[in-house]
């Protein structure tokens, strides 16, 4: 490049740099200098209508040709993170697996008189066991309940499945259990509501039950509402749920009376807790939309609001075996 021509660039750029200058100017206001911009007079600028021209549209998303390249087919590749719904049936019950808690959804089961009345099972002849349907990782294992201070908790009784010494054996597997609290609950107040299920099948000739855990929250002392429930296991596998739902059906199905076709429907929700033997058990009953709400599950979708009629109007709910066998001789009317 010419020595001539070097000068005339850099010349250029000096005028350039001095009118970029020329557009601010400092001031000082007595405390700090600020820079503002000072506009010079606009040259008159002799111009030529043009035809206006119509603007393109704005486009906010591609083409759909350049989607060509996705493959939306193909977005779970490598597999469906899930939830995975584990249901299990046997003899005695036919429930839904939470891999996250390792605690069932909800277990249900149906019971007659008949089914009750027939001791052909011992319990004794029954064992704690893992359900090796379960995968692994997400099963519910032995030593997580070893030392934790609660009860392996049936959710269908082994009692209502003498029956059979193969249905009994199922109401064993893990996957029927959660973590509850033995003195005061399990071996006490909630043994005797599985009684008064039973008992049930005195006045109804079909029981179905559908019995789960509950993670309900807790307001705290700074008036806000949390959910908060222990952990078992090492390391630390099972939830250990704050309460426990049953869902009773109660009904008498060979009859053409049109008030006795009705089904006598009973929700109840107990806290994992000791409970005092003399609370009674209507303390516990809900509207069966709440425990749906709480859960996130559907109990009464095949049956219709007409045909429903309220359990604990029909008889007395009590945990109380000698109260209720005494309501069954003299039933509401």
């Amino acid at each position: 490049m010419s020595r001539a021509k070097i000068s005339a660039i850099g010349l250029a750029s000096a005028t350039i740099g001095a009118s970029g200058a020329l557009l601010y100017h400092s001031y000082s206001d007595g405390s700090k200098t600020k820079t503002v911009a000072a506009v010079p007079p606009a040259p008159v600028i002799s111009t030529k209508a043009l035809p206006v021209q119509p603007s393109a549209p704005l486009q906010i998303f591609p083409a759909s040709s350049d989607l060509v390249s996705l493959n939306h087919n193909g977005i779970l590749k490598y597999g469906s993170p899930g939830p995975v719904l584990d249901e299990f049936k046997s003899l005695a019950l036919w429930g839904a697996y939470d891999r996250r808690t390792r605690n069932p959804w909800w277990v249900a089961e149906h019971i007659t008189s008949e089914s009750v009345a027939r001791p052909l099972a011992k319990r004794n002849n029954s064992a704690f066991s893992e359900d090796k349907a379960i995968p692994l990782a997400f099963r519910a294992r032995l030593k997580d309940y070893s030392h934790s201070g609660y009860d392996r908790g049936h959710q269908v009784p082994a009692a209502n499945a003498n029956w059979s010494q193969q249905a009994m054996d199922d109401t064993f597997k893990l996957t029927n259990m959660c973590p509850q609290v033995g003195e005061g609950f399990n071996r006490h107040y909630w043994s005797r509501f599985e009684s008064f299920c039973r008992n049930l099948t005195q006045r109804y000739q079909s029981v179905r039950i559908v019995t789960g855990p509950l993670y309900l929250p807790k307001k705290r002392d700074d008036g806000k509402w949390r959910v908060s429930y222990e952990v078992i296991g090492d390391p630390p596998n099972v939830a250990v749920p704050t309460h426990f739902f049953k869902i009773i059906f109660a009904e008498n199905e060979d009859t053409t009376n049109e008030d006795m076709d009705k089904v006598a429907v009973g929700a109840f929700v107990l806290p994992n807790a000791s409970i005092d033997n003399k609370k009674p058990l209507a303390d516990f009953e809900v509207d069966i939309e709440l425990v749906e709400r709480a859960s996130g599950l559907q109990f009464a979708g095949e049956l219709e609001p007409e045909r429903r009629k309220r359990l604990c109007r029909e008889v007395k709910c009590d945990v109380s075996i000698r109260n209720f066998r005494e309501e069954l001789a003299n039933p509401k009317l």
